[in-house]
């Protein structure tokens, strides 16, 4: 089943990001290579691509797991958890109706 893991950055949250970035992304990426993730992103602090300083707000995942706890377990590994740029995570189920 698909999750939707939803981390809202703690404030200025850029500098802990940019540290993390490259793991965080590794995680991704294994994801990926094994098919199971379907978009992943930051949330831009301002109406721009690329926010600059400004930064980011927290960030959507949404991938295959076998379970809400292994979704949950999953979010709770991530590296912008440990580093602290996540002031908190949400994950909830989420069913693709579109597109189709």
């Amino acid at each position: 089943m698909l999750y939707a893991i939803l981390g809202e950055d703690v404030p200025d949250s850029l500098e802990k990001r940019l540290s993390a970035r490259p793991a965080h992304l590794e995680r991704l990426n294994a994801l990926q290579n094994k098919g199971r993730l379907f978009l992943a992103g930051p949330f831009p602090a301002i109406d721009s691509i690329d926010p600059g300083p400004a930064g980011f707000t927290g960030s959507l995942i949404v991938a295959e797991f076998d379970s809400l706890e292994a979704a949950q377990e999953w979010a709770k590994a991530d590296p912008y958890v440990s580093a602290g740029v996540y002031a908190q995570v949400n994950v909830k189920p989420f069913k693709k109706v579109l597109p189709a």
